[in-house]
């Protein structure tokens, strides 16, 4: 009778760490809303960094965890084509926690990883943290107007300290 209920904890716990019978339900705005942060993540990702800026409005005001002050879509895309000049991302995933949906407006709080690899050393730095990021649908595309995150210490695969 103890081997069966440890079997039936066993099993619990795979399924709580699985999610899959805990998956959240997102309403069809919210899906396109997270659709639309899943494309930008992708662009972004695969080294294009004016295209990852073209889902940046011009009116955007950001906020990352590593800078001292928010910034401009300006001086956000001097950093953005920086970073993809020096760096490539091997991989990365990105979990919705929650999403707001009214008329053309949204924002989105998420957790990411990622593992980057500097293109001069070859050094991989993995890294995880998280984002909230505000958004307004332009001509059928969700846009970034604002942002805030970035790494955090701790948990994921983030071996590295701020």
């Amino acid at each position: 009778m103890k081997k069966l209920t440890q079997l039936y904890f066993a099993l619990f716990v795979l399924l709580l760490l699985s999610g899959s019978s805990f998956a959240q339900q997102w309403s069809d705005a919210q899906k396109d809303v997270w659709a639309g942060v899943e494309k930008y993540w992708q662009v972004s990702s695969s080294g294009d960094a004016a295209g990852f800026m073209s889902y940046f409005d011009d009116s955007y005001m950001g906020w990352s965890n590593q800078s001292r002050v928010p910034m401009s879509k300006t001086n956000t895309s001097k950093w953005v084509t920086q970073d993809a000049k020096d760096n490539s991302t091997l991989v990365y995933s990105v979990t919705p926690l929650s999403i707001w949906v009214k008329g053309d407006f949204a924002y989105v709080h998420y957790t990411y990883e990622t593992v980057e690899q500097n293109k001069e050393t070859n050094k991989k730095t993995p890294s995880a943290g998280t984002w909230t990021d505000i958004l307004m649908k332009k001509d059928g595309k969700w846009i970034l107007i604002g942002d805030h995150g970035g790494r955090t210490s701790g948990g994921g695969n983030n071996n590295s300290a701020d």
